[in-house]
């Protein structure tokens, strides 16, 4: 089985390298090398062979060292996480966009952690209680909520070749359905699902982008 890397592990020093890709993702290696129309990822034992046209660029990995302690605060607990940066930590650490995560968790919940859909769906990221249990997390808890679904959107990726409607589509309906039909299924509300929060995704990629200029 092909393995990836993930990014931005607290307290890691990474010093590889990572392809970015036409999709805005990133794909961590300890090595890697342009072969014509073919990129190798060389990670651990094993290789990963991407087509060259999906690859923007390759780049070196920054050494990430660990935060110092926080100095003592007495007896008053630390503020709780916003919404926003447990889905940064989460984006970071999945090696996936914080744009596409945080759309996720606005279209899914709006952002509410106590959200409970007709259906069952519960917290942040409106995970069902089986895939929750699939993925050992609490989803009522907003952490374990946003990495749980951080880690069940990359393996979906994964699963569909980094193709983000399919993904997005096994995300609200499951993969057995996207499975079934090679596609987006039609559903009405999946189809509305997954158009809502790649518009969402890629208005958030285009606002970046203008920061960044």
């Amino acid at each position: 089985m092909k393995r990836i890397i993930l990014l931005g592990l607290a307290g890691t020093a990474l010093a590889g390298e990572y392809a970015v890709l036409d999709t805005g993702f990133r794909l961590s290696a300890d090595r890697a090398e342009r072969d014509g129309a073919i990129v190798r990822l060389f990670v651990g034992g094993g290789l990963i062979e991407i087509p060259a046209q999906s690859v923007v660029r390759l780049e070196k990995e920054e050494a990430i060292e660990a935060p110092a302690p926080a100095p003592a605060s007495g007896p008053t607990p630390p503020a709780r996480p916003t919404p926003r940066e447990l889905i940064e930590k989460a984006a970071r650490r999945h090696g996936l966009p914080v744009e596409l995560l945080d759309s996720i968790a606005a279209v899914e919940s709006g952002y509410n952690p106590n959200a409970v859909s007709p259906k069952g769906a519960i917290g942040l990221m409106q995970l069902m209680p089986a895939t929750a249990a699939k993925l050992n997390a609490d989803p009522a808890d907003p952490a374990q909520s946003v990495d749980a679904a951080a880690r069940h959107l990359r393996e979906l990726l994964e699963r569909y070749d980094y193709g983000l409607y399919r993904a997005l589509a096994a995300y609200n309906a499951g993969a057995g359905a996207v499975d079934r039909h090679g596609w987006v299924p039609p559903y009405r509300e999946t189809q509305l699902y997954v158009q809502r929060v790649a518009e969402r995704f890629e208005r958030l990629r285009r606002r970046q982008a203008k920061s960044s200029d």
